[in-house]
């Protein structure tokens, strides 16, 4: 009995886990995803433009003054690798090659002012 609560309690754990790292609908129409002690958040509309949005562990705006972020996004089929550029506010923005579409898969690496780098799964 006790070794069916303990895998019991390991599978509710791991799902857990699972789910706080899985992407979710951010308050901009993008997906948000952790990303170290933050969250990002990815807007993909079909046109060539991207915006991130840059969040603390509470989901408050953080300032993209001084930070610096590259994507690697699946765009058009195959991988992608372009900047994002502050542009405001807690936004970045960046033009990939072709139209991006909402749910793109890939990734963003973001170093912080203080030299930091974190990176956002999509």
């Amino acid at each position: 009995m006790k070794k069916i609560v303990a895998v019991l309690g390991f599978c509710v754990l791991m799902v857990t886990v699972a789910l706080a790292h899985a992407p979710r609908p951010g308050p901009n129409g993008g997906l948000m995803v952790d990303a170290g002690d933050y969250h990002t958040e990815l807007f993909a509309d079909g046109s060539e433009t991207v915006t991130l949005f840059l969040f603390d562990v509470n989901d408050q705006p953080v300032e993209s003054a001084g930070v610096k972020a590259n994507a690697i996004l699946i765009v058009g089929g195959k991988p992608a690798r372009f900047a994002l550029e502050p542009a405001g506010g807690q936004k970045m923005v960046g033009k990939a090659p072709g139209p991006v579409e909402p749910g793109v898969k890939g990734a963003v690496q973001i170093t912080l002012p203080d030299g930091a780098t974190i990176q956002a799964k999509f």
